[in-house]
């Protein structure tokens, strides 16, 4: 009996690790050297940092609380997006759903390439309910402005497309009528060959505190930091590729800390953002976040202000970002 119990349990002891081993080669093991910490930011850099500051306080500053509750701030966040891009040299157009009897309204901006292939960078602006929505996510949409401004006046292998996305908060949160759901389809109905979508999803807080960083399950928690000062990149098994080329890119040009995961859409924080709504429609989505249910306090609350984000490490995200885009911009298939 006692060797039965003993062999028995160590062909479980042998499938946990073989579980374990297949998580961290096919979802977790990422290319590239990663940094230990956040370098100091140069004079550009400096610029950018400002361009952030100015952007986020505007929509949860100034415009705050943005949703379809708050409708004439919905609004005046799509005007602020479209005059931005209007400013950056480039011709925005709103793609518009009806939604509760009201227009609702994704906002683009597109620089044609020598390929038809797109490359799509999105962020949500919209905010969540009883929120003014600074990390979550001015965080994410400034970023998308700053980098439509980079790219406006250069050219590209491949087409880029600019994309502020509205209705990514509950009720509308993973269904049909969230605006990058809405959109994708329309993508997908036109043909649009887009090869890559990046999600910019809450990317401006971090933490040198211990154990500030969590996971949603413990064994992923085996794999990764347990402090918050890095950001992630996150995917479906079907993007896999996708997220270790941009992650190879960032680490090439790495100024602050990254990490990788490429797991089942099932896992809790996968699919939370916009590129869920790519995959369901046979697009390669990745995500570049700071984990925000995992390690930011002000998650979906009242005090999700601008003071709260730390933009020097937010500016060297995006400063890393413009690199990847720029390499995958380029590429030739």
């Amino acid at each position: 009996m006692f060797v039965r119990i003993l062999f028995s349990a160590l062909r479980i002891t042998i499938a946990v690790v073989a579980i374990f081993a297949l998580l961290w080669w096919f979802g977790v093991r990422m290319p590239g050297k990663n940094v230990p910490k956040a370098a100091q930011l140069s004079s550009a850099e400096i610029e950018l940092r400002d361009e952030l500051i100015a952007d986020v306080q505007t929509l949860a500053g100034q415009i705050g609380e943005r949703n379809m509750a708050r409708y004439p701030q919905l609004n005046a966040a799509a005007d602020f997006i479209e005059n931005s891009f209007s400013r950056a040299g480039l011709q925005p157009r709103r793609d518009t759903y009806e939604l509760h009897g009201r227009a609702c309204h994704n906002i683009e901006a597109e620089i044609r390439g020598a390929s038809p292939e797109i490359l799509l960078i999105g962020a949500h602006y919209d905010s969540v309910f009883g929120s003014p929505g600074a990390n979550d996510n001015g965080s994410g949409v400034a970023a998308m402005l700053a980098l439509a401004r980079r790219f406006a006046q250069k050219s590209a292998q491949h087409t880029l497309r600019f994309v502020a996305f509205v209705n990514e908060e509950p009720p509308y949160f993973l269904t049909d009528e969230m605006g990058s759901f809405v959109y994708g389809g329309r993508c997908k109905a036109r043909g649009d060959q887009i090869s890559a979508m990046i999600s910019l999803e809450t990317i401006g807080y971090f933490s040198d505190a211990p154990h500030s960083q969590t996971y949603p399950s413990l064994g992923l928690g085996i794999f990764y930091p347990t402090v918050g000062n890095f950001i992630g990149f996150v995917g479906n098994v079907h993007s896999r590729p996708l997220l270790r080329r941009a992650i190879a890119l960032f680490r090439k040009h790495a100024r602050i800390p990254s990490e990788g995961a490429a797991l089942p859409s099932f896992v809790p924080g996968v699919s939370w953002s916009d590129q869920w709504a790519f995959w369901q429609h046979g697009y390669l989505g990745i995500m570049i976040t700071d984990t925000a249910p995992f390690r930011y306090p002000h998650y979906h609350s009242a005090t999700d202000t601008p003071d709260k984000l730390d933009y020097d490490r937010f500016t060297l995200v995006v400063s890393g970002m413009e690199k990847v885009i720029e390499e995958l911009a380029a590429m030739k298939d």
